[in-house]
């Protein structure tokens, strides 16, 4: 690899000066580098941090700065490029950015010396439905969540796989994520964990008021509709739908949300030889 571009969270690198050793660093050994800095800040909470027309074509390398978050975004952003990913995780252990802070020069120079394997991870595309109408269409690597909105009462969810109705929930929402997701919010909702690698798409029920509410984990080719139901006392239903957290949009009852695997993937590089097994007994073990 000889050309870069590097996108950095700012709130975790303020003055650059992580950023900055790193193009320069690069720049010494003769390769190209072009930084774009990334701006969270809560009022710009939206789609699109990266400006993917300054990414060069001849870029071999996208280098990402902040944690697992950051590389999320940043993943959603350039997946039509097909460029693989590098996240360099400035803050705990994340699971997609495995390289820490005092590892990242000789990661670099692996990088350089092309010592590297590439990932390919699944991820989900989604388009929301209002009658025959798409409102929308977007994608994740995570999850796609649709959850309640507002009132402190339970929603209520049908689930339809290939279109054959499945269950009918009331939960505070539901996830539909990857094995990639399957380590985050998935997780917590008590779903369980799926190697990186495989192919599939699992489906968690958060805060289900059943006691027979498990997850379920279905093939990649399948495809899973959530659709808003009524509430009880037949009042409209309003709810909304999160891609990998962000892309928020508003749901009402009789609106579907329909859920399939991308044609695209995500290209993580991985460089150490940390398995997924010892990052998942370092995070158990903390």
């Amino acid at each position: 690899m000889k050309c870069f571009y590097l996108i950095t969270n700012s709130i975790k690198d303020k003055d650059l000066e992580l950023t900055n050793k790193i193009a320069e660093y690069l720049k010494r050994q003769e390769s190209n580098c072009v930084v774009q800095v990334q701006n969270l800040d809560k009022s710009e909470w939206v789609y699109n941090f990266t400006d993917v027309s300054q990414i060069p074509e001849s870029v071999d390398c996208i280098i990402v700065l902040g944690g697992d978050g950051t590389l999320l975004r940043a993943a959603r952003d350039v997946v039509d490029k097909q460029i693989p990913l590098c996240g360099i995780n400035l803050g705990n252990m994340g699971y997609l950015a495995e390289i820490d802070v005092n590892s990242i020069f000789p990661a670099l120079d692996c990088l350089l010396n092309d010592k590297y394997e590439i990932e390919k991870r699944m991820m989900l595309a989604g388009s929301i439905y209002r009658g025959e109408e798409c409102l929308e269409q977007n994608i994740a690597l995570n999850d796609v969540v649709i959850s309640r909105k507002g009132a402190t009462c339970v929603a209520h969810f049908n689930i339809y796989v290939n279109g054959e109705f499945l269950n009918a929930y009331e939960a505070d929402g539901v996830i539909i994520s990857t094995p990639t997701g399957s380590t985050g919010y998935s997780l917590s909702a008590g779903g369980p964990i799926i190697a990186p690698s495989a192919s599939m798409l699992m489906v968690t029920p958060i805060a289900a008021h059943s006691l027979n509410s498990r997850s379920i984990v279905f093939s990649a080719t399948d495809e899973i509709t959530i659709e808003v139901g009524k509430r009880q006392s037949g009042e409209v239903e309003h709810s909304v739908a999160a891609f990998d957290g962000a892309s928020l949009t508003d749901l009402a009852t009789g609106d579907r949300v329909v859920i399939k695997k991308s044609k695209n993937d995500t290209r993580i590089v991985k460089i150490s030889n940390i398995s997924f097994l010892e990052v998942l007994r370092n995070k158990m073990s903390n």
